[in-house]
């Protein structure tokens, strides 16, 4: 699979994802992402620049993200091409990689869960941790899976 583009004026910054990204999060927990007249193209411009992190996966069997926002990136430490050729299981150490599972497991069955707290894994290893983290399941207008979504406005570098 190929990645995706990075965000830019020339595709929209992504608006389709983001519309699926914002949609999803609506459906599971009846908030809005943004502002809800925004349209996805605005939303997307917005989101790529916000100050808290937004992060996605696909489906595939060992999931690649393949969004990523400005905060998120300079989180994580990797460029936009890093991030979407990136496993998400890496984002955790290998011996949290079972506490990971075990929440997407839970927000596959449930479609979403609020205040998350774990440790994660920046590129040159330096390690932090997110805190009120919301991740969610993406769902297209079809009900059909399209990956997960995960957002968190706070972390502490450990």
């Amino acid at each position: 699979m190929t990645a995706p583009p990075p965000p830019s004026e020339a595709n929209q910054f992504l608006a389709e994802h983001v519309g699926l990204i914002r949609r999803s999060f609506r459906h599971w927990t009846g908030r809005e992402l943004t502002p809800a007249r925004m349209s996805d193209a605005e939303a997307a411009r917005y989101l790529y620049t916000a100050p808290w992190a937004l992060l996605s996966h696909d489906t595939q069997p060992d999931p690649l993200f393949n969004y990523a926002n400005q905060t998120a990136l300079g989180v994580f430490a990797m460029t936009w091409d890093e991030m979407t050729r990136c496993p998400s299981r890496l984002s955790a150490e290998a011996d949290r990689r079972e506490e990971r599972a075990a929440l997407l497991r839970d927000v596959a069955e449930r479609g979403y869960s609020d205040g998350y707290r774990g440790i994660r894994i920046g590129r040159h290893g330096r390690r932090f941790v997110i805190e009120a983290a919301t991740v969610w399941n993406l769902v297209d207008a079809r009900d059909i899976y399209r990956g997960q979504a995960a957002s968190f406005g706070h972390w502490r570098w450990l």
